[in-house]
């Protein structure tokens, strides 16, 4: 058991894997090793429940993926949820076709803060919409390990504060408190910066 202040400060950010393995070698979880694969499992098919019958689409994102259609800008997902769980939320809200490349937790070895994933969503990005550079990409982000991960991928960050506050978001080039905010002028201008180390 722990709260949901201690699972949005230490958790959050952490794939189901990350998560259920910190969790039991810090000793708060007590099951062992063996029963995490049951666990994820068991995860997937609730979330799938759950995504069926309650999954809703953050106020403001319709209106910025449809900016991002309109100026024709490359967009791809790169999340620490199962793919499955990715597809169910995108096909619940009518969006399955908007992102043609998603990399999810089951496609990388480690999770966030490490760069894998957004690395690897880049180089997929490559092959099916011809080149882009890291510091040509902005992350959208809500918590500081996605942030984290980013910055190591040498990409600019865009955070929102549906998770956290602004002040644990600080190391964002920009922070926004819904989506609908940034416009595509904004988003140019972030690109026009130096990637912040």
């Amino acid at each position: 058991q722990f709260t949901t202040q201690e699972y949005y400060q230490k958790y959050l950010g952490l794939s189901d894997k990350d998560c259920t393995e910190t969790l039991i070698a810090s000793n708060i979880l007590h099951v062992p090793a063996s029963r995490v694969e049951d666990l994820l499992a068991r995860k997937k098919k609730a979330y799938a429940v759950l995504a069926a019958t309650e999954g809703q689409i953050i106020d403001g994102v319709r209106p910025f993926l449809k900016m991002l259609a309109d100026h024709k800008v490359s967009l791809a997902i790169c999340s620490g949820a199962l793919l499955a769980e990715i597809e169910a939320t995108l096909n619940r809200a009518g969006l399955g076709s908007t992102f043609p490349v998603i990399v999810s937790a089951d496609q990388v070895s480690t999770g966030k803060p490490d760069p894998e994933g957004f690395l690897l969503t880049l180089r997929r990005l490559n092959e099916t919409n011809g080149p882009v550079r890291a510091d040509e990409c902005v992350v959208v982000e809500d918590s500081h390990w996605g942030l984290e991960a980013a910055r190591a991928a040498g990409m600019h960050t865009l955070a929102v504060t549906n998770s956290y506050p602004v002040d644990q978001l600080a190391m964002a080039d920009r922070v926004v408190k819904r989506l609908d905010e940034v416009t595509y002028e904004d988003l140019v201008g972030l690109c026009s910066a130096s990637v912040q180390p």
